[in-house]
């Protein structure tokens, strides 16, 4: 969330950081001039209104005490009517908190649904056609057969039922089995045994639902909440006959995490660090769900865009001098397991139109996926600034003594294991159908050398 007084002090600033979003169009420009007139119209009414309540404030008390001298000097027409003017005034108190609150919670909602403002470096574009190649590595296997996408492999293996998934939970949902289900359990204790032996990461076993304060701070919510889970909480004992429309969600229903993300940065929120105790490196493999709701028609076959899966994340704290270094060191942890796999892949630097809400710049990775003969995603690395401390009230407290300041979050995939199940699948197979096991993970696969189709 941006500051209301760099905005007021510097509108031109954030006037200019959406105008960039929106690829410097005219209509871009003017609702971003709009939105800023806005906010620093309702700054100005709170600050209006909480002088006029700390002047009322103030003149209530000094009433007060006036009403005390004014009997002890036994005067009781001007007491009576130094009473009659804090009783006016008592009343005139909860109207102006009502207003302040009111203006206080419009500015915070429009403040919450501004996104982040790119750094001056990254590219401008309007969409995924404007990003930026960075680098490569590796190139494209060159085969003797046509490569088929990982649901091929994977269904003519008998080890990967989109079918059986479908019947118990519907569209976007995969059962993997046997060696399969292995070689992905494989991956994700891969990277996690590479980020923290080899890159300082520090394991996390996080809670998989979150608070609606912690899908906030991330930035999740207000904006992306068609885009999530929530759960509902027990029936208290009532029998539950149906629809499913009738089950109510209370205040204390909780969301699962689209990613890892949410609860590693909110381990921090509320709380003022020590400069000693940054960077602050975390790691997770864990489950994520993502309705998917803006993806409509998108990879519906295969396990390139599912409801449900396991993603290895890298979460870290620091402070503002070293946020963009950290961006390039994660960048390439990233990268360091995918190389230990031995996957092509290719680095891009999000344009101004493709970068995500929270970010001020973003690196995708795109693995080479040959059956699809394409480049996709597999991870995402952002710098985020302030942004999300400031929704998080995250600090830390400089070295140098002085006041607490907020920290820099970071956020990255490292990297997404079932994109990299698939990955594997179309780079390793071979002309029989089989499945070559890379060499990185034969430790992790109790010595089998070749996924083959089941007996």
């Amino acid at each position: 969330m941006h500051d209301i007084k760099w905005i007021r002090e510097e509108p031109a600033g954030l006037i200019g950081a959406l105008a960039r979003r929106g690829n410097h169009s005219d209509e871009a420009k003017a609702a971003a001039e709009a939105l800023v007139a806005k906010l620093l119209d309702l700054d100005t009414r709170r600050r209006e209104t909480l002088t006029k309540l700390e002047t009322l404030l103030a003149r209530r008390n000094a009433a007060s005490k006036e009403i005390g001298q004014a009997k002890a000097k036994k005067d009781e027409a001007t007491a009576s009517a130094l009473m009659a003017e804090v009783a006016k005034l008592k009343e005139d108190v909860p109207a102006l908190e009502a207003e302040a609150k009111s203006i206080e919670a419009e500015l915070n909602g429009e403040l919450a649904a501004i996104p982040n403002a790119p750094l001056a470096e990254v590219p401008q574009g309007a969409d995924e056609h404007d990003n930026v190649e960075k680098s490569r590595f590796g190139a494209p296997r060159t085969y003797s057969f046509t490569p088929k996408q990982h649901f091929e492999v994977g269904e003519a293996l008998g080890q990967m039922d989109f079918e059986t998934a479908a019947k118990l939970s519907g569209a976007r949902f995969v059962v993997n089995k046997g060696p399969l289900a292995r070689l992905e359990r494989a991956l994700g204790q891969f990277f996690l045994d590479v980020h923290t032996g080899e890159h300082g990461y520090m394991e996390v076993n996080p809670p998989l639902m979150v608070r609606d304060d912690a899908m906030f701070g991330t930035a999740q919510l207000p904006k992306f909440q068609n885009d999530q889970f929530l759960t509902a909480r027990g029936l208290g004992g009532a029998d539950w006959g149906g629809p499913i429309d009738s089950v109510i969600f209370d205040d204390n229903a909780l969301w699962l995490i689209p990613t890892a993300e949410v609860p590693l940065t909110n381990l921090v929120r509320e709380s003022i660090l020590s400069e000693e105790e940054l960077p602050m490196r975390l790691t997770a493999c864990t489950p994520c769900f993502r309705a998917e709701a803006g993806a409509a028609g998108r990879d519906t076959r295969g396990m390139i865009r599912q409801h449900q899966f396991t993603k290895v994340e890298l979460v870290s704290i620091t402070t503002p001098e070293k946020s963009i270094e950290e961006h390039e060191r994660m960048l390439a942890c990233a990268e360091a397991v995918l190389k230990k796999l031995d996957l092509a892949y290719r680095v891009v630097t999000l344009c101004t139109g493709d970068m995500g809400f929270a970010s001020q710049k973003t690196y995708d990775i795109e693995v080479w996926l040959p059956g699809q003969n394409a480049y996709r995603e597999i991870s995402s690395c952002s710098v985020c600034g302030d942004f999300q401390a400031r929704r998080m009230n995250a600090r830390y407290r400089p070295a140098e003594g002085k006041g607490p300041r907020y920290v820099h979050t970071l956020n990255g995939s490292g990297v997404a294991v079932g994109r990299a199940l698939v990955a594997v699948l179309e780079t390793y197979q071979q002309e029989n159908g089989s499945v070559a096991v890379p060499d990185a993970l034969l430790p992790y696969m109790g010595g089998l050398k070749l996924i083959e189709k089941l007996k």
